[in-house]
C-alpha cells in the first residue's frame, strides 16, 4: 500500500486490465451474460454510498461514475463491461482524479473498493 501511495504522489489515475502487473488490478471475470452483469453492476453502483452514476451506455458497456474523496477531490470512474462469451463477462475500471496533483493512491483504493463490492455481490458467479 505504501508503494501505491508513493506512485500516487506523481500519478492521478489508475486502471485495471488483463495484463496488469499488480494482481489486485487484473480484470474481473464473472460467469454471467453481459446483460445480467450490467444489471448487477448498475444496481450496485446506484446503492453505493458516495458514488454518483453520471452516464450509462448499455450497448457500449460503459458506466461513468463520480466519487468525492475525503479530501474533497472528485474522481471520474469509468467501468467497462464486455462479453467474453454467452455466459462469461468481464469488468475493467479506470479511475482518475480531477486536478493536476497526484492522488496518493486514492484511485487505486477506489478500484479495489468497487471490485470488493462486486466480488461480494457476485460471489457465486466469480470465475
Amino acid at each position: 500500500m505504501l508503494k501505491r501511495t508513493l506512485i500516487g504522489v506523481l500519478r492521478s489515475f489508475d486502471t485495471t486490465g488483463e495484463n496488469a502487473k499488480d494482481p489486485a488490478l487484473k480484470t474481473k471475470h464473472y460467469r454471467l451474460s453481459k446483460d445480467k452483469l450490467w444489471d448487477e453492476v448498475t444496481s450496485l453502483l446506484k446503492k453505493l454510498k458516495g458514488y454518483n452514476v453520471l452516464h450509462e451506455v448499455k450497448n457500449v458497456g460503459e458506466i461513468v461514475v463520480e466519487k468525492r474523496t475525503m479530501s474533497g477531490r472528485r474522481q471520474d470512474i469509468t467501468l467497462t463491461l464486455f462479453a467474453l462469451g454467452p455466459m462469461e463477462s468481464a469488468v475493467d475500471i479506470y479511475s482518475a482524479s480531477r486536478g493536476n496533483l497526484g492522488d496518493l493512491g486514492s484511485n487505486y483504493r477506489t478500484i479495489l473498493e468497487i471490485y470488493r463490492h462486486l466480488d461480494k455481490r457476485l460471489a457465486s458467479h466469480k470465475k
